[in-house]
């Protein structure tokens, strides 16, 4: 953790001693700046029961710049794409330094928990999604 700033100590410090409900985030033994992360599916949700790896990379303008997060799991989701990337407003242009990992987190775990087709990441799912979405959720 040395010659991290305050923040992101402080940050990781409170997510290993208050963790997210459904969310563990470890911060690598390597870089302190990198984090191993598993989202639990949300209950009532298309993915309850499934346990997704992400990644998620704090960068150096961190936090004037938002998190780099990716899944790591492969995931059937519309604002996912086949490369694990997130359509997420908070990781682009609605990201402030006020939000935190545990905010980008729990913003995830809600977007399992209601996917977004119309604001799609990956156009094919969906479609699927909003066509027939009870195949969908079956994939």
């Amino acid at each position: 953790m040395a010659g991290l700033p305050r923040r992101i100590i402080k940050e990781t410090q409170r997510l290993i001693a208050e963790p997210v409900a459904g969310i563990t985030a470890i911060p690598d033994d390597e870089n302190a700046r990198y984090f191993h992360v598993v989202v639990a599916g949300p209950s009532q949700s298309p993915y309850e029961g499934g346990l997704f790896k992400l990644e998620l990379f704090l960068p150096e303008e961190y936090p004037m710049s938002a998190p780099k997060v990716r899944f790591m799991t492969k995931i059937y989701h519309p604002n996912i794409d086949k490369l694990g990337r997130i359509c997420l407003d908070i990781l682009k242009d609605k990201w402030s330094p006020a939000l935190q990992i545990r905010t980008v987190l729990l913003s995830i775990q809600a977007l399992l928990s209601a996917p977004n087709p119309d604001d799609p990441l990956d156009n094919s799912v969906a479609e699927h999604w909003k066509s027939n979405e009870k195949s969908a959720i079956e994939q």
